[in-house]
């Protein structure tokens, strides 16, 4: 028979041993379900992709991008004995004085930004400085009143940014454009706003962030293996340019030069090679610091090579002589009254600065006659005046590798045929057009009568270095090669004998055309001018567009005396720099 009271007792114990076990599963499961502040096992590590470089012929990059990152730290953590060796580190270290970091510091107690401004160099320098700091003990490890953990909140480098840069300053401005910054989910990105840094914004703009997640190790690293997850960084497109900066160089520094000697507003050139359209210098005398643009900058950050449309002036008469030629309305033997410098056409009366009676149709071009290009003009209809001024790239755009352009006008053709109209548009007035435009036109006397399209991107160039060539358009033929030689022979007669002298090169082939036109400010001509001029320069192997615009020359209102010795000059520098070889019989 069982003893009752061990029965009691036995019943006891199971019940003692039942509820332990209950009150054990409870906290298990409380354990399980209740958020805990435990170490992640997975970690995570992510980089942004940065906007391309902007590289010149010859590898000098032009403009490009670094990262900013920002310090952060908690000055909770900061040991009060180690507070001033913190300063003092981090000063070394990051480069700011160290009354800055201290000033920073006793602003407020908590998380502090220190900087939002370092750069890639001297961020790798403070996360070397971050591990040390935590080594020799510099912050504490303080318990968390909620979680009751221990923690240790050091110094942390975080990417905060990007920064554009342009090493060579003013190099190609405004050519090359510049960018202002925007905000995106607490990260600074770059824009492009003018130039190539807005035309090529999708090319250049960064594609893929890197990412990294997987497993960690001890010390917070991932874990690399077949679990994890990598995804490559994709920076932006590199665009290299058909510039080399030694000769951009070289031509600016003759701008600013003469831009003084001329007592001018602004001078730019162009030089393109005739056969592909690849050009060799785009330069403008105004020139300004993307990074810190002034009010007074304001004026040229515009590209006047084509944002700035103006009344071309004579140099239109070649395209109107060729047109004439090219229909066989004329023949460069034909002679033409000069009317002794004065001639009426209804009621507007045309003069010339040099007194002529009679003069062949070629020299019309060499001494530069409006009266002589007026009267032969008239040969043209309205429609093939209009469209003969079409097919020679007028009134339409010139490069595709720049935005804003100024593509100027030309008068219709019902306007074309009224003789006045005739007669000012055939010696470039009534009209608008940009150097970039007269380049391209100019091109045809000296590429066997075909036009080819300036190009200033050569190619582009992705993350594994691979150059994308860019396509450019097919010249297009505009008149025959016989009347573009006949042409090329009146251009070069024009330097050699007319007003082009100035322009003589010994041992190279030198043509081309001056231009001198009143500006216009509210509809009326005012006594300011524009001087001009376009024409080739070639030697056995290479062959050279070339236009030179002088705006507001005070030196001289006449284009012999302004704009063909800055074009000269340009000749000396393609020929001081390889570009150009003289042929020189001794």
């Amino acid at each position: 028979m069982i003893n009752p009271n061990k029965s009691k007792k036995i019943f006891l114990l199971y019940t003692i041993i039942s509820i332990g076990f209950i009150i054990f599963l409870g906290v298990m499961l409380l354990l399980v379900v209740k958020p805990r502040n435990l170490p992640s096992l997975y970690s995570k590590d992510s980089s942004k992709a940065m906007r391309g470089n902007i590289i010149s012929a010859d590898g000098f990059t032009i403009a490009s991008t670094t990262k900013l990152y920002k310090a952060v730290v908690n000055t909770k953590y900061i040991d009060p004995l180690k507070k001033e060796l913190f300063i003092e580190l981090f000063s070394i270290y990051s480069g700011m004085k160290s009354s800055d970091v201290k000033k920073k510091l006793s602003k407020r107690n908590g998380i502090v930004v220190l900087s939002y401004n370092i750069d890639e160099k001297h961020a790798q320098y403070l996360k070397k400085l971050s591990y040390e700091l935590r080594r020799y003990k510099v912050f504490l490890s303080l318990t968390n009143p909620i979680s009751k953990i221990k923690s240790i909140h050091g110094l942390s480098i975080l990417e905060s940014g990007e920064s554009r840069e342009y090493p060579y300053e003013k190099l190609l401005t405004p050519i090359i454009g510049y960018t202002h910054k925007i905000e995106e989910d607490g990260y600074t990105k770059i824009r492009g706003v003018k130039g190539l840094e807005r035309r090529f914004e999708d090319e250049l703009s960064s594609r893929v962030d890197a990412l990294s997640q997987g497993k960690r190790d001890v010390n917070g690293y991932i874990i690399l293996n077949k679990q994890s997850f990598t995804k490559q960084q994709i920076d932006g497109l590199d665009i290299k340019l058909n510039i080399p900066a030694a000769l951009q160089v070289k031509v600016e520094q003759m701008l600013d030069t003469m831009k003084i000697e001329l007592k001018a507003k602004e001078i730019i050139i162009v030089i393109m090679d005739s056969k592909n359209g690849k050009v060799l210098s785009a330069a403008s005398s105004n020139r300004y610091l993307p990074k810190k643009i002034r009010k007074k900058d304001y004026p040229s950050l515009n590209s006047s090579i084509i944002e700035y449309s103006f009344e071309p002036g004579s140099v239109i008469k070649t395209i109107t002589f060729a047109l004439l030629l090219d229909k066989k309305l004329i023949n460069p033997y034909d002679l033409v009254n000069g009317h002794n410098g004065r001639f009426k056409i209804g009621r507007k009366v045309i003069t010339d600065e040099h007194e002529f009676d009679w003069i062949s149709a070629e020299n019309v071009i060499v001494h530069s006659s409006n009266i002589g290009i007026a009267q032969l003009a008239q040969k043209l209809n309205g429609s093939e005046f209009n469209e003969g001024l079409k097919s020679f790239g007028l009134s339409s755009k010139s490069t595709p590798d720049l935005i804003y352009e100024k593509k100027g006008s030309i008068p219709n053709s019902t306007k074309l045929n009224n003789e006045i109209y005739k007669a000012t548009s055939s010696y470039g007035y009534g009209m608008h057009s940009n150097l970039m435009q007269l380049i391209r036109a100019y091109s045809v006397f000296n590429n066997h009568g075909k036009m080819t399209t300036p190009q200033i991107v050569d190619s582009f160039i992705d993350e594994n270095k691979n150059e994308i060539k860019i396509k450019n358009d097919e010249p297009i033929q505009v008149i025959s090669p016989t009347t573009a030689q006949r042409v090329k022979k009146i251009l070069i007669k024009t330097v050699n004998k007319g007003t082009g002298v100035k322009a003589i090169s010994e041992g190279l082939i030198v043509g081309g055309k001056t231009g001198t036109a009143h500006k216009v400010k509210k509809g009326r001509y005012i006594n300011k001018y524009n001087t001009v001029f376009l024409g080739f320069v070639n030697d056995a192997t290479h062959n050279y567009t070339m236009g030179v615009v002088v705006n507001e020359p005070k030196k001289s209102q006449f284009a012999a005396q302004t704009a063909v010795p800055v074009f000269k000059k340009a000749i000396d520098i393609l020929v001081d720099n390889g570009y150009l070889e003289p042929k020189i019989i001794k």
